[in-house]
């Protein structure tokens, strides 16, 4: 007869073996995600190339892009695990952009991905080295009443990812310098969206200028619809929470 030492190391080995199962298959679904968010970005005409990075938190660390990827033709061997202190596992190497992601998430803990793009009419404007002003209502879709612009630093350098961090401040997207472009998301699905709509009022603010200056919103407009905003959807998710959705 099996003591009950023995019994309850053999259930524990059981959930112990059942636990490690569900986490790989957890980390198997932010993968699959992360790949299925890189070609979104790319069917949205937001990269090219081999340009842009796009990472999901995962346990411990991060789930980002190789470098040098394709995000229209993104795989799973693609995707790169990596701590937070920055080593990873594998054999691809994770984007040189590396830094940003991490700081970015390990600073920002309401967040869990990060996209940073060259779409054309963000980076366009990130070279004028000057925030987006609120031109049009829909800049609240940043946070705030701008979106700002970080200071220039070299790619790939932990000082952009602390000029990024600052321009941040208050906000979920920002342009880089004569760079490009970074937003934040509570998932990947809302970091997606968020550069979508970043880069349509790019290209809108570019047509603005070339036409004229355009009137400005003023701070209480930007308050009212920042308000607006808060309460936005949240008829809706109530009605999907009470019928279990």
């Amino acid at each position: 007869m099996a003591s009950p030492l023995s019994l309850r190391w053999g259930v524990g080995r059981r959930q112990s073996v059942s636990q490690m199962g569900e986490r790989r298959e957890a980390e198997k679904a932010l993968r699959q995600a992360l790949v299925r968010a890189c070609h979104r970005l790319a069917e949205l005409g937001l990269t090219h190339g081999s340009s842009g990075n796009v990472s999901v938190r995962r346990d411990g660390g991060l789930f980002i892009t190789a470098s040098g990827a394709s995000l229209s033709t993104l795989g799973e061997d693609d995707v790169v695990a990596m701590r937070q202190d920055g080593s990873w596992r594998g054999a691809a190497r994770p984007s040189t952009e590396w830094r940003l992601h991490r700081d970015l998430l390990a600073a920002r803990p309401e967040i869990a991905a990060v996209v940073h793009t060259h779409s054309t009419y963000a980076t366009a404007l990130s070279c004028l080295r000057a925030p987006i002003p609120p031109f049009h209502y829909m800049i609240a879709v940043a946070g705030g009443s701008d979106i700002p612009c970080a200071e220039y630093a070299t790619f790939g350098t932990e000082a952009l990812s602390q000029a990024a961090l600052r321009a941040l401040e208050g906000r979920m997207a920002c342009l880089l310098a004569n760079h490009g472009v970074v937003v934040l998301g509570g998932d990947l699905d809302e970091a997606v969206a968020r550069a979508y709509e970043v880069e349509i009022l790019a290209k809108q603010y570019a047509i603005v200028r070339s036409i004229g200056a355009p009137v400005l919103l003023d701070a209480e407009e930007m308050d009212r619809v920042a308000r607006l905003f808060a309460g936005y959807g949240r008829h809706r998710r109530a009605e999907d929470e009470s019928d279990g959705r």
